[in-house]
């Protein structure tokens, strides 16, 4: 039945001339991120009847949200769109210098239409040479697979002006990528399969550096200290961890004051010896990194579960955001660590902030302080300080 996907696939590339009329790289981008779905739910076995069902409801989904095409209209929308995703997808291979994509002297051949349906019956006599899985061809296909390329699960990834570089952490999700500070080839990311990763970007090729293993549990949030020599890193598993970034070194790992699992951190900017972290028991703390100790006075209790901490550049005045929508403000005592509660915002009530980056100003006209906040409510929120 992976021919039902294959009309899906069809049926999706009718309409995809009316998709971002402005900007027809997307169009291109979509069709062959759709291919790849539809390829893997193929592989899935899926009842054969819900799959119909689907093709139908998807077909009148389109027809309602585009309207109705008639056969010449649909005829020149699908020429487009061909037209269009092949001129992206000519790109792409000359890039690739793949030696299937060049004639006897290295230039590029040309496909007509006619190229296709010639294509098409040679697809329908291999039908039965194909390996099990792969996408079994259709006359209304066709024009589909023109625009998604070849069945090769590689050439689905490859999105035009989009490069695959790590992939080490293939079987958990990556909650957080960050470059270094003021480094813009050093990056590293966290996973919940609870290890790090520091990534270098240039010399070419991309390379992992180092994998901070030590975390008994996902890891939920890191930061990279001001002269990026070291990482500190919180845990589902209840812990946090100080990694040495030149060898991957775990220096210390401190247990949650509250024995709950820690969700967030970041480092005091002025003074990277101490690190604020937050946890599920809705408490935020101050943490010396030296000692492993909890810093007196440096605690504060929020409505939620802490998800997300950030400082001003001056390091003065710390945010906190919850899972219950509020973000609150806390002036930093330099001397002492001592957190003092300021003021409390609601986003919206419910919606959990998963991110907050604060700025000193964001452009010349505008230069009060800014928040940027990301909302589970679909929304990406920009605030002006008012502490």
């Amino acid at each position: 039945m992976a021919a039902v996907w294959q009309q899906v696939l069809a049926v999706d590339a009718r309409y995809n001339a009316y998709r971002t009329p402005a900007h027809p790289q997307f169009r291109t981008q979509y069709i062959r991120r759709r291919s790849q779905l539809l390829r893997e739910n193929a592989k899935a076995g899926y009842d054969p009847q819900l799959r119909r069902q689907y093709l139908k409801l998807r077909s009148q989904l389109l027809a309602q949200r585009y309207g109705p095409l008639s056969e010449q209209s649909s005829f020149r929308a699908h020429s487009n769109s061909i037209r269009s995703s092949r001129t992206t997808l000519d790109r792409m291979e000359d890039l690739e210098e793949e030696p299937r994509s060049q004639g006897s002297r290295g230039h590029r051949r040309s496909v007509s239409r006619g190229s296709y349906q010639l294509q098409a019956q040679m697809n329908r006599v291999a039908q039965e040479e194909r390996a099990p899985g792969s996408l079994v061809p259709t006359p209304l296909a066709e024009a589909s697979r023109a625009m998604a390329g070849d069945t090769t699960l590689s050439e689905n990834y490859a999105f035009a002006g989009m490069y695959h570089i790590f992939d080490q952490h293939v079987d958990q999700a990556v909650p957080k990528v960050q470059f270094a500070n003021d480094d813009k080839h050093l990056l590293a990311c966290c996973s919940l399969d609870g290890t790090i990763s520091v990534c270098q970007l240039v010399p070419t090729p991309p390379a992992v550096l180092q994998t901070l293993r030590g975390h008994n549990g996902p890891v939920s949030d890191f930061a990279w200290s001001l002269s990026n020599d070291i990482i500190v890193s919180t845990s589902l598993d209840g812990s946090m961890c100080i990694w040495n970034t030149h060898d991957g070194r775990c220096i210390r790992q401190i247990a949650d004051p509250d024995s709950a699992q820690m969700l967030c951190c970041t480092f005091q900017p002025i003074n990277n010896n101490l690190t604020v972290v937050g946890n599920s028991k809705h408490n935020i703390h101050g943490v010396n990194i030296s000692t492993g100790k909890k810093v007196k006075g440096g605690s504060s209790k929020l409505t939620g579960r802490v998800l997300s901490l950030s400082f001003d550049s001056a390091g003065r005045i710390l945010w906190a955001g919850d899972d219950r929508g509020s973000i609150f403000s806390f002036l930093f005592d330099m001397a002492t660590g001592k957190l003092t509660k300021a003021k409390r915002l609601v986003v919206s009530e419910g919606s959990a902030i998963t991110s907050i980056s604060a700025r000193s100003w964001i452009s010349r006209e505008a230069r009060d302080p800014s928040l940027l906040v990301n909302a589970c409510i679909n929304k990406l929120l920009l605030y002006r300080d008012g502490q």
